[in-house]
């Protein structure tokens, strides 16, 4: 039987040697750090290994999935999950064991402070960014979302003060192949809970993403990278919607014009 204020921390990786060896570092103070790695191409294993994690090779059932099957082997009675590109800093670790040790909630969230191109933001929707992360593993659970699942925890929830650390877009390299693998994602778990895509969604929900970034969540106050933000936050709407719509209406292979037919038998 694990003790009352044990601690497993999860990790799902893939390919994440520039991060996994610092993230298990932040976690390292608790009972277990388990990584489930989903097919690693790179170093990832090795590095969390050498850092002192339990690596569990696995495949990529999704976010939601993986995570809940990192709850389920953690040994532990109390459970945080924790993303590769995410570090837990000395002062939300005091807070951390703080929580658990006091017994007064089930579960908590945790605020995010979270980096965009070289600069951490704190307007635009990303700030306080409150994610419910650490729970009592007997009554904590993820939703199945193929991408961004959210976590549950039947009981009482409270807030902590400290952020976890998130470097989440270090470069625009990274912004552009998030932007693809994230739509993609996100189109996927609309369509399973039956939502409607297209052009004419993709558009409105686009310019409603920008003007909500940027105005109404005063992004314009984070300068330059608030309005990048912004445009990226449009961006990421407007494909979502466009490859759902894609997603439940296939394209049609365009017919061949008669004369250009006439060309082909020649």
């Amino acid at each position: 039987m694990p003790h009352a204020h044990s601690l497993t921390i999860v990790i799902v990786a893939k390919d994440e040697d520039k991060n996994i060896a610092e993230c298990v570092a932040s976690a390292s103070f608790a009972d277990e750090v388990l990584v489930l790695d989903s097919g690693s191409r790179d170093r990832t294993v090795a590095l969390a290994e050498a850092a002192g994690a339990t690596v569990m090779r696995t495949d990529w059932p999704g976010y939601g999935p993986q995570v809940a099957r990192g709850f389920r082997l953690a040994k532990s009675e109390w459970v945080l999950s924790l993303d590769a590109d995410e570090r837990i800093s000395p002062a939300l670790r005091e807070e951390l064991l703080g929580a658990i040790r006091t017994g007064t909630h089930d579960g908590w969230r945790i605020p995010r402070l979270s980096e965009f191109c070289g600069r951490f933001i704190h307007h635009g929707g990303w700030r306080p960014d409150h994610t419910l992360r650490l729970g009592r593993r007997e009554l904590a659970d993820f939703s199945g979302h193929f991408l961004h699942a959210h976590m549950t925890v039947n009981g009482r929830v409270g807030t902590l003060r400290e952020s976890i650390v998130h470097y989440s877009y270090p470069d625009l390299h990274d912004v552009l192949e998030k932007l693809d693998r994230y739509s993609s994602g996100h189109a996927r778990d609309m369509q399973a809970a039956g939502k409607r895509g297209g052009l004419r969604r993709a558009l409105l929900h686009g310019l409603a993403a920008f003007l909500r970034t940027y105005l109404l969540r005063r992004g314009f106050l984070d300068g330059r990278h608030g309005l990048m933000l912004a445009i990226y936050n449009a961006e990421y709407s407007y494909y979502k919607y466009l490859k759902l719509g894609f997603l439940q209406r296939p394209p049609m292979r365009p017919s061949v014009p008669e004369a250009a037919a006439a060309e082909v038998r020649r």
